[in-house]
Parts: C-alpha cells; structure tokens; sequence
C-alpha cells in the first residue's frame, strides 16, 4: 500500500551534494527517500535515508528508468523529487512522457538543454543582456579550420560534456586533429578569458533567487570536479546569477563555472543545470529548507572553512602536488579544509566511500575508462537523441 505520510526523493545517491542535500531536508523534519543505480553509494549509509531504492541505469535503460521512478513514488508517497546529478535530463524526459504523481524540482527538458548546451548557453545569457565570451559552434571539420589560425587564443570542448573532459585550453594547431566535430556530436571554440575563476550554486523558484554559494576550487580531481573549495563574495557575479534565473524563471538548482577579469567584469564561461559542491556552505536544515521548500526568504550559505573529500584529496590531490613540488600546499589543505562529508552523528557515509569507491573502480576496469567517467557513465545525457 501506498504511504500516507509525504516524503521527499533526492535522485544521485551515488553524490556527495545528495547526501548534504538529504542531511538538510532529514534535519527540517521530512522523511527522505533516496534513489540511484549504484548498489551502495554513500548517501545510502546516512541516518538521513529512510529508504534506499536502486533503479535501473536511465542513460542505456530509459524506460525501464521511467516506469521504476513512477512505482518508487507510488510505493513511498512522494510529492517532491529533488534530482542533484546528470539524472535531471532523464527525468525530465520521464516528466515529459508519463503523468506522474509527484512534482520534479527542475525545469523542463528544453531549458534544461538550452542551458547546460554550452553553445546556446552563451547565446541565451548574451539574449539576457550579460556580456559573454565570444562562443563559436563547431560541426564540422570545415568549421574547426575556419577558427584553427586563432586556436592559441580559445578554448575548445564538447558541446555536451562534463568534469572539463576534453578540454583543449589554447591549444597549438596541431592538437586540432584530435576534434572531429559533427552536428551529432558539436563543439564550441570560446575566447580564452584571462582572469579569476568563479564557481556559482544556486536554487530558484519561478525565478527568484533562494539560494546561491559562490566559491572557487583551489584542489580539483584532474581538470574537473574541485575536491578542495573556499568562498568568495562578489556583487557582479550574483548579479548575474540573479538575472540568468529571473530571465528564464528558473525552478531548481543551477550552477555555472563563471571568469572574473581584472576590471571586474564577470563573465559566464558553461552552466550545469544540477547541484555542485557549493551547496556544502549550507548547514541550517531549517533556514535551508525553508528557503528552498518553503516561502522563507533567500539563505545565505553559514559555513565560512574551506570543504574538502581528504579521500579525493589523497587520490586526485597528492598526486598533483607531487607533480607540481607543492606538498607545503597540500599538506596546508589537508589541515585547513573541514571534511563535507562529517556530520554530528552521522558518520557512517565516511566508511561508505570505500565501498562507493570499489563500485566505481570495477566499472572502470570493465570499461577501460577513467573513475571520473565511470563515476557518472550510467546517467550523463549528451543531448537529444543521446543514448
């Protein structure tokens, strides 16, 4: 049977930001349900998790994924789904297909696209009135050898990716030959931006802001995902964060990768249309909740140390710094930074990211692909028609 009571699922157990996201909506007093394709991600182990449910991989089986969500809010009585990862396009396309029984926290899956398309990102955001960095949609080899003469001043990558794969700062003409753009699979070439970078969380509501961290990553798991991060103020990027989610009336959580130049300016760079590790600078379930859930005012992030995995810093970050002669540094994080995953009475998530890890580490094997790409295989979305 059904059950009476309402409770809240939070997709992308597998995540860090979904344990954080459960630990805050648990500590305002709701029942949380947690959801995902791995066997034993980390959120699973937390005190916070009524229930965890395993669902079929929506990226290779998205009707199988469709109907598993809907019997799963049937079965628990949820009236709200909270995607945190790459899930969102996935339900979103599940939203669009069925009448489902619950509300999905996210955009429809045409915003979804247009923003976290790192092409029609920049031309919406220029749409908006914000300056943008000059952005250049690449589908063909034609189009590439239009801009190679210019490569040393851009920056190349997949119209649809994530952690920076792929990735080409600056490169000579000759590194080149590894793109083989096409409208299947499209790239952009983007002005290279001097600068400091900016990394911005955000939650909206029908386009008014309720939430937004703004940090910058000193420690990251290769080009990608900062492991170490600190915040930052700064008027001109709120602002803009502020504009992008009135201009589209967002509903949900959004981040963007943002460049501050030396004047000033903020300018947007890409936007993840999910959670990222901003939301770490949120401790108060009830302001948070509230805020986020409720009709409370905006929250303002309450944690003021630097967050850090130190299981990522030993994995992604020693390595680095051996590379780099910077151990001083690394050894400095490793005391400064507060580790995102303690919470006061809850430490079995901890021990979890062994297990988490191992999951992840065989998927790698089997697949012959890095643990980042393994980390996310089952629910990235490159796009409509992607599979």
């Amino acid at each position: 049977m059904p059950r009476t009571d309402r409770s809240i699922l939070i997709t992308g157990a597998r995540a860090p930001v979904a344990l954080h996201l459960a630990r805050l909506v648990h500590g305002a007093g709701r029942r949380v349900i947690l959801a995902d394709t791995p066997a034993r991600p980390i959120a699973a182990a937390s005190k916070a998790c009524a229930r965890y449910h395993r669902l079929p991989p929506p990226r290779f089986e998205p009707q199988a994924y469709a109907e598993a969500v809907e019997a799963l809010i049937r079965a628990e009585g949820v009236e709200l789904v909270i995607p945190t990862c790459e899930e969102v396009f996935h339900l979103a396309l599940a939203w669009r297909g069925r009448t489902m029984p619950a509300k999905v926290f996210a955009p429809d899956i045409g915003l979804l696209a247009e923003v976290h398309n790192k092409h029609s990102f920049i031309h919406l955001a220029e749409q908006l009135g914000l300056a943008v960095p000059e952005t250049t949609l690449l589908n063909s080899r034609d189009d590439l050898e239009a801009v190679g003469g210019h490569s040393r001043d851009l920056v190349f990558k997949p119209v649809w990716s994530r952690f920076a794969n792929q990735v080409l700062l600056r490169p000579t003409p000759d590194f080149l030959d590894v793109i083989a753009p096409s409208p299947a699979m499209p790239w952009v070439a983007q002005r290279f931006v001097e600068g400091e970078e900016i990394s911005a969380y955000a939650v909206a509501r029908e386009g008014r802001l309720k939430a937004l961290a703004l940090y910058r990553s000193l420690c990251r798991a290769g080009k990608g995902a900062g492991i170490f991060f600190e915040r930052v103020e700064d008027d001109a990027a709120r602002e803009l964060v502020e504009r992008i989610v009135a201009g589209t009336a967002w509903t949900g959580q959004i981040s963007f990768d943002l460049m501050r130049e030396t004047d000033g300016r903020v300018l947007p760079l890409e936007c993840n249309p999910r959670a990222v590790s901003g939301l770490h600078f949120f401790r108060d379930p009830a302001r948070f909740v509230d805020a986020v859930l409720g009709g409370g005012p905006e929250v303002r992030p309450d944690v003021t140390r630097p967050q850090t995995v130190r299981l990522a810093m030993w994995i992604y970050g020693l390595p680095a710094a051996l590379r780099s002669r910077a151990l001083a540094r690394f050894r400095e994080a490793m005391r400064e930074g507060e580790e995102l995953l303690d919470w006061p009475g809850d430490s079995a998530p901890v021990r979890a990211q062994w297990p988490a890890l191992a999951e992840i580490a065989r998927e790698a094997w089997r697949e012959r692909i890095s643990l980042q790409a393994a980390s996310t295989r089952d629910i990235e979305w490159n796009g409509p028609g992607s599979g």
